[in-house]
C-alpha cells in the first residue's frame, strides 16, 4: 500500500540524499590520494678532487648516483628537457658541480618514477622552484624525411633509452620509445632545442649513432657521420632549422644545499 509523504519528510529525505552524494566522493578522493614518490635517504655535497673527472647521472633499481653534475644538468635529467630549455636562476646553477647519492626504500625500475623522485629531491635539497612557459625560439624541427621512416614499431615491453658512446661519438639504443622522447634525448646533444613534428604515433625500437661536430673523427670509427646524416640514413628522419614554439622551464628560486 502506498504511503503519502509530507512535504517536510520529503525535504528531509532529499537533504540526506544530497549529503550522502557529497560525502562519498570526498572520502574517495582522500582514499585515492598518493604522496609523490621520494628517495628515503639522500646526500648532496659540492664536488671535490675525489670525484674524479667523469660526470653524469646513473640510476639503477631505486638508487641514484651523480658525479660532478650541475643543478642545471639535474633539471635536464629530471624533467626530460634539453639544456637550452632551462633558463634563469643564479649563476652557480650552470657552473658549480655536486655529488649526489640517493636511495629509495624499495627497488624502482621505472625511469618515469625515478625522474619524479629526482624532482622531489631537487625541490627539497636545492629549494628549487620553477614554472613553465612556451616561447617561440630558434630550434631544430624533427620531421619525417622524404624517403619515409625506417624505424621498427615496438612490440611492447619496458621502455628504455640508453645513451653511450666511445671516442666522443654518441649512440642511442632505444626500446619502446616515442618521438617526443627521441627529440628530448637528441636535444641534450644539440646547440638548440629539438621539437617533434614527425606526426608519428606509438613507440619504436631503434639505434642511432653519430659523432658531434666538435669531436675529431677517429680511425677506429670510420663510419662517423653527423647527427643530420645519421637521422636521415638510420631512422628516415631529418632536422630542419626553424623558429618553433618551445616549452622552457624558468627557474624562480634555487639555493645551494647544505653539505649532508
Amino acid at each position: 500500500m502506498n504511503r503519502m509523504i509530507s512535504r517536510r519528510d520529503a525535504t528531509r529525505i532529499f537533504a540526506r540524499t544530497v549529503c550522502a552524494a557529497t560525502v562519498l566522493p570526498v572520502r574517495a578522493v582522500f582514499a585515492q590520494s598518493i604522496a609523490p614518490p621520494q628517495f628515503e635517504v639522500s646526500t648532496v655535497r659540492p664536488s671535490g678532487p675525489e670525484s674524479g673527472q667523469s660526470s653524469g647521472i646513473d640510476t639503477e633499481y631505486g638508487r641514484l648516483e651523480a658525479k660532478n653534475v650541475t643543478l642545471k644538468r639535474c633539471i635536464v635529467g629530471a624533467y626530460g628537457v634539453g639544456p637550452h630549455q632551462v633558463v634563469g636562476g643564479p649563476d652557480w646553477v650552470d657552473s658549480q658541480t655536486f655529488d649526489i647519492a640517493a636511495k629509495a626504500d624499495q627497488p624502482v625500475n621505472d625511469d618515469a618514477v625515478l625522474n619524479q623522485m629526482l624532482q622531489a629531491l631537487l625541490a627539497d635539497r636545492f629549494k628549487l622552484a620553477m614554472h613553465r612557459e612556451t616561447k617561440t625560439l630558434p630550434a631544430y624541427v624533427l620531421e619525417i624525411d622524404k624517403q619515409g621512416p625506417k624505424m621498427k614499431a615496438a612490440a611492447g615491453g619496458n621502455s628504455s633509452t640508453d645513451t653511450g658512446g666511445k671516442n666522443g661519438s654518441v649512440t642511442i639504443r632505444a626500446r619502446n620509445t616515442d618521438m617526443d622522447l627521441l627529440a628530448q634525448v637528441v636535444a641534450r646533444k644539440m646547440d638548440l632545442p629539438v621539437v617533434n613534428q614527425t606526426g608519428l604515433k606509438g613507440a619504436f625500437d631503434f639505434k642511432l649513432h653519430w659523432t658531434p661536430d666538435n669531436v675529431r673523427p677517429s680511425s677506429d670509427t670510420p663510419d662517423d657521420v653527423s647527427i643530420f646524416t645519421a637521422l636521415r640514413e638510420q631512422l628516415g628522419l631529418r632536422l630542419r632549422s626553424a623558429k618553433a614554439p618551445v616549452e622552457v622551464l624558468v627557474i624562480d628560486h634555487a639555493e645551494r644545499p647544505s653539505a649532508n
